[in-house]
């Protein structure tokens, strides 16, 4: 007989808390008279993250290790760098009329307006124009001018740049023109396109939603997706009544598609787990007079994503944003080249803050050529020569399509940051695509092979910090289930 000592004593306690967290796991459902019913399989799969685990589809990284990267390397520097004046606002056409349908006019709701930035708030180095990036004289030569004095000094600019940096801009805006872009760019000469302050903007839960929201979801997954319209994918809400096999025939479909096109749907899912996952985050959950108050909004997570509400779809959402985390985070890798070279400036006016931001900038790029594990493009568009350019130019026209669709969401606040989003995945993939032009950078003057635009700077860091934003309120959320078992 097992004598009775209090060294047993805690080991039996010890023993009953272990048999009971692997009983109950994430969540603890304190229904009394479902308790006994319930199996540890039962739980887990009402669980959100249990199965956000391990090794992702199409490449050798693992969710634990982003996790770590991201929250405790990235995500505080790039929350940073997008507070900064040149990242903070964005030049956007927000009244362009959507292309495939008859607009139904923008929502109503007051959380859907996006207030444009007045002309005088715009630092001076920003409304100049792209090319004064490039001129660090004139930058440090205006740190001490008024605004008024330069103004006049920037409009002249032009005319003291030698007739060698002239035509070497000349070529550089030529090339740019006829560049293969992934996404449809805003003029940015348009009398419709305003400057934005995304800080003052923020994407959030604003209560658009509904048929005119399916409408563009659909749109982009039906039809640009290279998927056949007999097969339906898991949960549309537009789709005609089927059967349980959806998603089965679904996913058969999708692992039979080459990588390119395996890939394409993914980034797509991806960015749209990403999206839902700051609505959830910055969900309206109080208004009064005088007292609005924004945050986590649980249920509406677990209605997303919890595998039991969203019938085993919230784990492959969430694995294909870590997916899209992964190629974004490679093509910044992969353009630090591109931003080493002296004579590239963020210019914004500010002497000072221009070079920190640069030095941010750098820093950030520099963490992402250390992570190890990234994913590998040269896999990609690697067949036969003509098949794999034809694939490639169709996977470029399927996404400038997408970026096109981003002009039929009706709600105004959500089209800035779904177009914002959308040309940041675009040059993305435009980096990716370019490995050959960025090896041949020359050192000290503008390339003809391959420029960055300042709107696309600006939604490439912009984009990825909402990614980086995306895993870091993962792990809030996981937090408060946590806290609720």
């Amino acid at each position: 007989m097992l004598k009775v000592t209090p060294q047993n004593t805690r080991l039996v306690v010890l023993l009953l808390l272990l048999l009971g967290d692997l009983v109950f796991g994430w969540f603890h459902y304190s229904t009394p008279q479902q308790s006994t019913k319930k199996t540890t399989s039962d739980y887990e799969e009402q669980s959100c993250f249990c199965h956000l685990t391990g090794v992702l589809d199409d490449c050798f990284c693992d969710v634990e290790s982003i996790d770590v990267f991201n929250n405790f390397k990235v995500y505080p520097l790039i929350r940073k760098l997008t507070a900064r004046d040149f990242f903070r606002y964005y030049k956007v056409n927000l009244k362009r009329p959507c292309p495939f349908w008859v607009d139904e006019g923008h929502c109503a709701i007051k959380d859907c307006h996006v207030e444009p930035c007045p002309e005088s708030k715009i630092p001076v180095g920003i409304k100049s124009g792209n090319y004064n990036k490039y001129s660090k004289a004139v930058n440090t030569d205006l740190s001490d001018l008024t605004e008024c004095e330069q103004a006049q000094n920037l409009g002249a600019i032009n005319s003291t740049l030698s007739n060698q940096s002239k035509e070497a801009f000349a070529d550089w805006a030529r090339h740019d023109d006829a560049q293969d872009h992934f996404c449809e760019l805003d003029d940015e000469t348009s009398p419709d396109a305003e400057y934005v302050d995304l800080m003052l903007n923020p994407e959030r839960y604003t209560g658009y939603k509904g048929p005119s929201a399916w409408r563009v979801w659909n749109s982009i997954y039906e039809e640009n997706c290279f998927k056949p319209r007999s097969v339906y994918r898991p949960l549309n809400p537009l789709a005609p009544v089927r059967g349980d096999d959806d998603g089965e025939a679904f996913y058969n479909w999708l692992e039979g598609l080459c990588l390119e096109k395996r890939v394409f749907y993914r980034l797509i899912s991806g960015l749209h787990s990403s999206i839902n996952i700051h609505l959830c985050a910055e969900y309206l959950l109080e208004e009064g007079w005088g007292k609005t108050v924004w945050g986590p909004n649980m249920q509406e997570f677990r209605r997303r994503f919890d595998p039991a509400e969203a019938k085993g779809e919230g784990t492959r959402r969430l694995k294909n944003l870590y997916f899209l985390y992964l190629i974004e985070l490679r093509a910044l890798s992969k353009v630090a080249p591109y931003f080493d070279r002296a004579f590239v400036n963020l210019y914004t006016g500010n002497m000072r803050e221009d070079t920190s931001t640069k030095e941010l900038l750098l820093q950030i790029l520099n963490e992402t050529k250390a992570f190890p594990m990234h994913f590998d493009e040269s896999s990609m568009f690697a067949g036969h020569k003509i098949e794999a350019k034809t694939l490639k130019e169709e996977f470029r026209l399927h996404f400038k399509n997408i970026s096109r669709i981003m002009d039929c969401v009706g709600c105004s606040k959500c089209r800035l940051w779904g177009k914002l989003q959308t040309q940041g995945l675009g040059t993305a993939l435009k980096i990716l695509f370019s490995e050959k032009e960025i090896k041949n950078l020359p050192e000290n003057t503008p390339s003809k092979g391959f420029q960055l635009t300042r709107q696309e700077i600006v939604a490439l860091l912009n984009g990825f910090s909402r990614l980086a934003t995306s895993i870091k309120e993962l792990h809030n959320f996981r937090t408060l289930l946590e806290e609720h078992r």
